[in-house]
């Protein structure tokens, strides 16, 4: 996308800090440019015509920039798209750095920025949310696919999710193509650990709105070419293929598990707090070749053990 293209927002609620920034932006040819003195405000034109970049002040009353970041992060879910998000604050330290790469903000600047690394910065954010709005529709496009095979019975009808016959399908040929080129698999079993209480505490269209939603970031957090089915209530298995042997990484499985536990689930009935836990077996394609059913009782032993130590939520 071009510059004169970027539809970029300004949130501050100093009026000579919004037009300083717009200022920088107009001479380094950034055209679609707006201004907001409030986070709701942003929030508001973001509803009427959405923005690529986010630029807004860390402290500002009545909602600041990482609560800011906290809605944004959750209507880009909700709408399967993303937003970056810049914050700027006069904040010194790493820990306000960190706590703000923990909400999900994209970059950190200092007040007042320099008019050149805005520029800059502002191009790079860019570049990052066209690749991952490249990747939502790419995801898009395979979840209209895998809609299409429920003519063969390999879909979930509640979420949208694989169901065990493709789970069984999607293992057998994976397994396969590890063994004979020497690559990896891995069978991750997931389920929240709260679920039995909410289905006694909520209604079956509650649960199932969990459900939706909890299929939808795991969705998001693996790659397109990964596959994510259901296999019973809130059990869904994961199968990662990886052409290295060596290529798999826990922090893929450590993402994941942020993508569930990092905000509640907006429902009918409110937001509901959830946790995960995660069971992961891989499989090495340089050793003997395991039998599907094996790797996935060893992926749903693991994830007993990790919901037996919530302080790991995550068994290998």
């Amino acid at each position: 996308m071009s510059m004169p293209d970027l539809s970029i927002i300004i949130v501050d609620d100093l009026q000579f800090s919004r037009i300083v920034v717009k200022t920088a932006l107009k001479k380094a040819g950034y055209k679609g440019v707006r201004m907001a003195d409030s986070a709701t405000m942003a929030l508001d034109m973001m509803a009427e015509q959405p923005a690529d970049v986010i630029l807004a002040d860390w402290m500002m009353p009545e909602m600041d920039g990482l609560q800011l970041t906290d809605h944004i992060r959750q209507q880009d879910e909700e709408d399967g798209t993303y937003t970056a998000i810049i914050l700027f604050t006069a904040n010194e330290g790493v820990e306000y750095m960190v706590q703000a790469f923990e909400h999900g903000v994209d970059d950190y600047l200092r007040k007042p920025p320099n008019p050149h690394e805005l520029s800059a910065r502002v191009n790079a954010a860019a570049r990052i949310a066209a690749m991952q709005n490249d990747l939502l529709e790419t995801s898009r496009q395979m979840e209209s696919t895998i809609r299409r095979l429920e003519e063969v019975a390999m879909i979930d009808p509640l979420t949208g999710a694989g169901n065990q016959r493709m789970l069984h399908s999607e293992l057998d040929a994976h397994l396969v193509q590890a063994s004979s080129r020497n690559g990896g698999v891995c069978v991750a079993m997931v389920r929240l650990n709260e679920f039995d209480e909410l289905k006694q505490q909520h209604s079956d269209a509650i649960t199932d709105e969990i459900l939706v939603s909890l299929y939808r970031r795991l969705r998001r957090s693996v790659r397109p070419t990964d596959t994510v089915t259901r296999l019973e209530d809130d059990m869904f298995a994961l199968v990662m293929h990886h052409t290295n042997v060596d290529n798999f990484k826990s922090s893929a499985m450590e993402r994941i598990l942020t993508s569930i536990d990092q905000r509640a689930i907006k429902t009918q009935a409110g937001d509901i707090e959830v946790s995960g836990a995660i069971g992961v077996h891989y499989y090495r394609g340089d050793t003997d070749l395991i039998d599907k059913e094996d790797m996935i009782n060893h992926a749903k032993e693991k994830l007993e053990q990790a919901q037996q130590s919530p302080e790991e939520k995550i068994a290998f």
